[in-house]
């Protein structure tokens, strides 16, 4: 600025002008700089779309699907839940052939010829044979939806909160094999939140378990989103596994994983205070190589059940730690909630209880929670973003 005899080249700035200034600053310095909520949440831009692309999502179809590591379930819009069928597939190893999927395939788990194999495609909540994978879902699929359906679904498929970007790719790419238009993931604690009405909460932060198969994802939930989360490779299967290594180690009895899941859903607990019951299982003694027969009770399953349950409890703890006090103030008044079909072991709400200091309930219908949180989620699929443009 140059100053000579009082005059000056200083502009003079009018009011409006300062004015629109300040509103500008005020504007720029109440941006976000990151976004808190899910990117599944997003909006995505408006665009105009033709009359054939309204009449594709007039007529097309909206499923979600709960993609477990034992089971498998399909929700459709306007019809609700139409399939909950075991992640079993059993094929020929020589011919590479299919011989049977879902209950069929589980139905022959340890009973089938050497050239048969029975797996399950996914294993601890990711893709464990991708072909596989693709198969069962177009299958399952295609068994829900009508044979003269011209549109191509758009899905809402379920994942663990703590999987990879490229295990998300890889679940992406085997919905998109079975003919998807448009997929879309969500993780499965927010499902269940849905599933369970927290979204109809005006100011509640809540912690809610999700005990499936092959994983147990834990998260801190409020209105933003998610806050903080942790996906554990524990579930229902550890629970079995847990169970046939202190049959064979205490008892000298091999047994199988059928036989393991049936002891776990008859007398199972992890409450050792719960009254004693008891089963006969059968099995192959190591010793002698014979078949034997012996009696197994409920305190027997809750010694063999410690270590996997402290696993979970230890991860609730940890979850604890990194979320906001507000938060843990609010999670305290409204209790810790549990969903998936691992939840369901007798005691399991108590003992939460008793080991965290807060309430510990069980929903109602915890193993369809995931997916009843996906069919709501459907609703607002127009404003879902693709997640394989997230992706990339």
């Amino acid at each position: 600025m140059l100053t000579l005899f009082g005059w000056t080249s200083k502009k003079k700035v009018s009011r409006a002008e300062v004015l629109q200034k300040r509103a500008e600053r005020r504007k720029k310095s109440t941006q976000p700089i990151a976004t808190t909520t899910p990117k599944i949440q997003s909006r995505k831009e408006r665009t105009t779309i033709s009359p054939f692309e309204r009449l594709a999502l007039w007529w097309a179809y909206d499923i979600g699907i709960d993609l477990g590591t034992t089971n498998v379930l399909i929700y459709i819009k306007g019809k609700g839940v139409v399939l909950d069928e075991p992640a079993y597939v059993a094929w020929n190893i020589n011919t590479h052939e299919v011989v049977a999927v879902g209950e069929d395939a589980r139905i022959m788990l340890g009973r089938t010829p050497a050239d048969i194999e029975v797996i399950r495609p996914l294993q601890d909540g990711v893709i464990n044979n991708y072909d596989m994978t693709e198969f069962m879902l177009r299958y399952y699929i295609k068994s829900v939806l009508p044979a003269s359906s011209l549109f191509k679904p758009r899905i809402v498929i379920c994942v663990p909160s703590g999987i990879t970007p490229v295990e998300k790719r890889a679940v992406i790419e085997a919905v998109l094999q079975t003919g998807a238009r448009k997929t879309v993931l969500i993780e499965e604690p927010l499902a269940a939140a849905l599933g369970t009405g927290l979204d109809k909460a005006t100011s509640a932060g809540a912690i809610v378990v999700d005990v499936g198969g092959g994983t147990t994802d834990v998260a801190v939930l409020c209105t933003t989103g998610v806050v903080v989360s942790k996906s554990l490779r524990m579930g229902g299967d550890k629970f079995d596994e847990a169970i046939i290594a202190y049959i064979k180690r205490r008892r000298k009895l091999l047994i199988g994983r059928r036989t393991a899941e049936e002891v776990k859903i008859a007398i199972g607990t992890v409450d050792r205070k719960a009254p004693i019951e008891e089963i006969t299982v059968r099995g192959r003694d190591i010793v002698s190589g014979l078949p034997k027969a012996i009696t197994v009770t409920s305190k027997e399953v809750q010694k063999a059940l410690e270590r996997p349950v402290s696993i979970i409890l230890e991860g609730i703890k940890d979850i604890l730690e990194k979320t906001p006090p507000e938060l843990v103030a609010e999670i305290c008044d409204h209790g810790i909630i549990l969903t998936g079909g691992g939840a369901l072991i007798s005691g399991f709400d108590r003992l939460i209880t008793r080991a965290i200091g807060v309430a510990a309930y069980l929903v109602d219908n915890p193993r369809y929670s995931v997916i009843v949180g996906t069919g709501r989620a459907l609703r607002e699929m127009d404003r879902f973003q693709d997640s394989l443009e997230e992706l990339q």
